[in-house]
């Protein structure tokens, strides 16, 4: 009877461990980072067909004239392959997500998908390589999947293992996890126009900064942090001066996403639960969740994952055009839809993660499908289902590599709601005069409470 309960309570250990971390890949598998995979973990080969080339270490070469601001589209002479319309979209709907189904089902007459040449422009420095290959034999995933463990500033896990709902997790991980640079500060607007087209851009001044990159950072400290984030609005007047802060943390279980918010008319700074999940996102008008911006950003606890498979779909990819400084936001925002003449889109190898909200948990979405670019862990698409199982809102990230930085981004978030036919665009820099400034440098100390009341005042 004791060798029978030994054996039981050492079975029990055994599952609460495997319950607890799991997920690290083996060391053998490493070897393949920088060889038959990107140092991300992408697959280097190209397709069988040659429509996605194989990776070559990125674009290497910054566009002639390029002058540190306005990102030169080096494919500006490239015409586009083919293009996908209402009345042929049949024919490439295996290339297609089904939120871009229902967009050209929604908007026959103007929404269309040009397709451009596959080129894999995205590339890092060796630095955020060598922390992937650290985090591929090191990261674990923790709290059942929702927290991380041993992670460096790179993408947490570049070769997958473990089950389906084990390796989603980890996608999603690397999507939050990915690199953006160290510290950075971006003038965006945001829009979210009526059904005739007509808006007022909202303009925010944001802040981010990995914790590893602060000036006076110290090793250890706020290990449960990956990056602090601030937001201010500078416009409209009715909405200036009030700030948004953040401390991301890495398990969202063991201790919740931190934020406060400071509002002008009040002139006040008070704790913020609600910048989390479905809690509206700023300035919004009610379009977007907090969990939207980004794509996809915070605790993934409340949803089981899974993974569909790969495919090769057309994302939305190097997007210059897109953010363009000769391109007015007049020009961009249109009725129903972004000027789908700007857009660009290139047939990718995506991961295909399927996200079912879980018994007993709430939002508003009751299932996700993301997208995932294999090349930067960046979801490229994501549908959004209500809980009538109908697809409800389709977001599209329009990628960007800023070449000068080698990082990857978006040019554009954009979320269409279907029912509403209203859409919310955000990340638009085209009439800022300086849009991203990277290599900032920043102290923890511009990311305290105080440092928010600051900010606020005008």
């Amino acid at each position: 009877m004791r060798l029978n309960a030994i054996i039981k309570l050492s079975a029990l250990a055994l599952a609460i461990s495997s319950s607890l971390a799991w997920a690290k890949a083996p060391a053998g598998e490493a070897s393949k980072l920088g060889d038959t995979l990107t140092p991300i973990g992408a697959e280097k080969a190209g397709n069988a067909d040659g429509t996605i080339p194989a990776w070559e270490g990125g674009l290497k070469t910054i566009p002639a004239g390029y002058d540190g601001v306005d990102y030169i589209n080096p494919f500006a002479a490239e015409k586009p392959k083919f293009v996908i319309s209402a009345s042929n979209a049949d024919q490439y709907k295996d290339h297609l997500s089904a939120g871009q189904m229902a967009m050209l089902k929604k908007y026959p007459g103007s929404y269309k998908i040009k397709v451009y040449p596959t080129h894999r422009t995205s590339a890092y420095d060796q630095k955020v390589y060598d922390a992937a290959k650290h985090n591929a034999t090191s990261v674990e995933l923790v709290a059942d999947g929702n927290g991380i463990t041993d992670y460096q500033m790179a993408v947490a896990f570049p070769i997958l293992s473990g089950s389906s709902s084990e390796q989603a997790k980890q996608i999603i991980w690397n999507h939050i996890t990915r690199w953006r640079g160290g510290s950075l500060s971006r003038r965006v607007a945001q829009v979210t126009p009526l059904a005739n087209g007509d808006f007022t851009p909202v303009i925010f001044s944001e802040q981010l900064s990995y914790v590893s990159s602060l000036s006076d950072y110290k090793s250890g400290a706020d290990p449960n942090v990956i990056f602090y984030f601030k937001q201010e609005i500078e416009s409209p007047a009715r909405l200036a001066g009030n700030v948004l802060l953040v401390h991301e943390t890495l398990n969202q279980v063991k201790e919740p996403r931190r934020a406060w918010i400071y509002n002008e008319g009040q002139r006040r700074v008070r704790r913020a639960p609600q910048v989390a999940y479905d809690g509206p996102g700023t300035a919004s008008d009610g379009l977007r969740t907090t969990d939207n911006f980004d794509m996809f950003n915070g605790a993934p606890d409340r949803y089981d994952w899974k993974v569909l498979g790969k495919k090769e779909i057309y994302l939305p990819y190097n997007a210059y055009d897109l953010s363009s400084k000769k391109v007015k936001y007049s020009e961009l925002v249109q009725p129903g839809h972004l000027n789908q003449d700007m857009a660009r889109y290139e047939l990718h190898r995506v991961w295909v993660v399927e996200g079912t909200l879980k018994p007993g948990s709430r939002h508003i979405y009751a299932k996700r499908v993301f997208y995932v670019d294999e090349d930067t862990w960046q979801i490229g698409l994501a549908d959004h289902y209500d809980g009538r199982g109908e697809l409800w809102r389709v977001a599209e990230g329009h990628h960007v590599y800023f070449y000068d930085q080698k990082i990857s981004w978006f040019s554009a978030e954009v979320l269409y709601d279907l029912l509403s036919g209203r859409y919310l665009a955000l990340g638009l820099t085209n009439e800022e005069p300086k849009g991203y400034e990277f290599n900032l440098e920043a102290s923890s100390q511009d990311f305290t409470p105080a440092a928010l009341r600051r900010s606020g005042r005008k």
